[in-house]
């Protein structure tokens, strides 16, 4: 092949790729099914391995980079960041309108947008290149974090147009995103993170960028500095144009002609803002026409044409009546505080973790303390305080275990963790979280097998490990609490239906350190046995995409471990399948399902299904589930007391879908 052939070829993939993640992470409208665009990656791949010089500059294969900083270079930006004044109240907001339109002699159009709790960025492009990502800083000198920017998929690095331009934003942590990254951290016994604003904050801050790429950060951008050649002249061509140009913009924001839409607004978002994908702390108030902002002007630190109104904060003050400390199945020991029940963010709360004893410690945490409660990121109960004036005078500091709960051997600190951890790999906890993993619906999927089932299995040594579940007979679950003959058969059933399970299913099942959902999949789509899987080496794993040093090494040891052989060894022996069942790499065809091509929100509780697993099989039928609803979106799935979402969803006339009509479809 020449290399005019091969450079052409590089070019064509290049500006595909690029346009299908437009489609995907701006327009939230995917043309093609993902194992299509991962097959069209890899083509490029390829190519560019065997020719690095014609590789583009806007390469998607370029968003990761390979290289470490040593260090975030500052910047100083051209127009600075200034920031925002606040407001709290309904009456300090209308004497601002009331002060806008006295200055300006007319009352003007105001654009009403969420004011998104991330982290300011701006975006400096060059004849359509991107050149520069920086974090605000002090609003005049930021800090250079393009290498993490790049791997931000709804970021464009390269525009449709070769315009200059500075773009501004908010970079984010989906709520989603932000839970399963502290589930991660708090089972590798790590410090997790108090909310996604500090998540995003410290994830753009890396100066590893395949950190910052594992952190699924996305970004709104609502501002910008333009010359007289870009024609935007308001903030609502601002929001028109932005996306025909490459660049998300939140679809959630009004234009409002009097004070009255302008609160209307404020009070729809206050009652909404629990039901979003990412978090919000306010409404951003903004005069349109920018002539307008020209004859307001601006302090020394703020826009006069902008105002933020903050969201008063939801916090309840109930009592610390115990600490409960269970045992996961990694051997991490978490505690949980026990408390009055109390009404906070739309729902009742009665627990809240304390993750690990140095929390506790620094928060001085206590029995029969009043506590602050609030909801981190709108969704996790958190304690913010101790109210010291109401501590009892006999009151002394919680002593934290140094022995397990379940099994009595000692509580180690492992390097560089703050978890207690459970070392006794005979402990009964362990064992059963172990059980109850292997049975879920993302694992093996044993429908009726749950933990109040596993509890007696292992209790009456019917089962030790997940080998023990296939020698199962109707006498021995017959034999358990309230389990007949007919549940004894469903059961059974399913235990036998599980073997069938494709490989990746059994990888999730076994637990190993690290290896989630995505990358379970895209290892036995690789490896396609269990035995080749095993035999892999350390190098050979981290070279795939998406796994890495960290997975590649957890693998290695987990399955160097004898016990972890001869479980696998016994797992097939009682037919449980040890391959890939799924498409192979090399196939392209679409799903052809009833979801393909289908946007898709969840809205309200789900029964059969959590939201995850819900949108997991949603997406893997090709599918798209996002957090909000719009003129997009094809379908709502509304579960129980689903709220403004469904009332949103009957306005536009988009079709509702009960669970019931969902799993049909299923």
């Amino acid at each position: 092949m020449s290399e005019s052939t091969v450079a052409e070829q590089i070019k064509t993939l290049t500006d595909e790729l690029n346009h299908y993640a437009y489609e995907y992470y701006v327009l939230d409208q995917p043309t093609i099914s993902d194992h299509i665009y991962d097959e069209k990656y890899r083509q490029l791949e390829q190519l560019e391995q065997a020719h690095p010089e014609l590789r583009q500059s806007d390469s998607p294969t370029q968003r990761v980079g390979d290289v470490i900083s040593t260090q975030l270079e500052k910047i100083t930006h051209t127009v600075p960041m200034l920031s925002m004044n606040d407001l709290f109240t309904k009456e300090e907001v209308m004497d601002y309108l009331s002060g806008v339109e006295k200055q300006l002699g007319h009352t003007p159009n105001y654009v009403c947008e969420l004011k998104i709790d991330g982290l300011s960025v701006a975006l400096r492009y060059e004849e359509g290149q991107l050149v520069l990502g920086a974090t605000r800083g002090n609003g005049r000198i930021g800090e250079d974090i393009t290498h993490n920017i790049r791997t931000i998929r709804s970021v464009p690095l390269k525009l449709k147009q070769p315009m200059t331009i500075e773009v501004r934003g908010e970079i984010y942590m989906p709520k989603q995103a932000f839970l399963d990254l502290n589930e991660k951290r708090e089972a590798a016994g790590q410090v997790t993170f108090a909310n996604p604003r500090n998540s995003a904050a410290g994830s753009v801050r890396q100066l590893d960028s395949r950190i910052a790429s594992e952190r699924h950060l996305d970004v709104f951008l609502y501002s910008g500095v333009f010359n007289d050649e870009i024609p935007i002249h308001s903030q609502s061509d601002l929001l028109k144009h932005y996306p025909a140009w490459g660049f998300r913009v939140n679809p959630e924001y009004e234009i409002c002609h009097t004070p009255e839409e302008v609160w209307d607004y404020i009070e729809r978002m206050t009652t909404q803002r629990h039901d979003l994908a990412y978090d919000i702390d306010g409404v951003v108030i903004k005069v349109d026409d920018f002539k307008d902002r020209e004859t307001l002007g601006e302090t020394s630190k703020a826009p006069k044409w902008q105002i933020a109104y903050k969201f008063p904060a939801e916090q309840v003050q109930t009592v610390v009546r115990d600490i409960e400390w269970t045992v996961g199945r990694t051997g991490v020991v978490t505690p949980t505080a026990v408390m009055d029940p109390v009404l906070l963010a739309g729902s009742t709360v009665q627990r809240a973790t304390l993750h690990n004893p140095d929390y506790i410690e620094m928060k001085d945490i206590r029995l029969g303390d009043t506590v602050v409660l609030y909801k981190a990121g709108d969704i996790i109960p958190e304690i913010e305080q101790v109210v010291l004036d109401k501590r009892e005078e006999d009151s002394t500091p919680y002593g934290v275990p140094t022995t397990c709960p379940e099994c009595g051997s000692e509580l180690v600190h492992l390097e560089d963790e703050v978890a207690l951890r459970c070392v006794n790999p005979a402990c009964p906890a362990q064992a059963k979280e172990r059980l109850n993993h292997f049975v879920s619906r993302e694992a093996m999927n044993i429908m009726g097998v749950g933990p109040r089932i596993i509890e007696q299995l292992y209790d009456q040594q019917l089962v030790k490990d997940p080998s023990d579940l296939y020698l199962l007979s109707a006498p021995d679950l017959m034999a358990l609490d309230k389990v007949g003959e007919k549940s004894a058969e469903k059961m059974l059933a399913a235990i036998d239906e599980s073997k069938e399970q494709s490989m990746e299913h059994l990888l999730i099942g076994l637990g190993i350190r690290h290896v989630g959902v995505k990358a379970a999949r895209d290892l036995a789509q690789h490896f396609t046995t269990m035995d080749t899987l095993m035999a892999a080496s350390e190098e050979t794993l981290a070279a795939i995409d998406g796994v890495g040093e960290i997975i590649a090494n957890s693998i290695v040891e987990f399955f160097q471990t004898e016990a972890v052989q001869e479980l696998v060894a016994n797992l097939q022996k009682e037919g449980v399948n040890m391959r890939y069942l799924g498409p192979s790499l090399t196939q392209t065809e679409q799903v052809d399902s009833f979801w393909q091509g289908k946007t898709v929100v969840l809205t309200g509780k789900l029964v059969d299904y959590t939201r995850q697993e819900a949108k997991a099989a949603i997406e893997r039928l090709g599918g798209k589930v996002t957090g909000s609803v719009s003129k997009k979106t094809d379908i709502v799935v509304a579960g129980e007391a689903a709220g403004s979402k469904r009332t949103k969803a009957e306005d536009l006339g988009i079709t509702i879908f009960s669970e019931a009509d969902m799993i049909e479809r299923l």
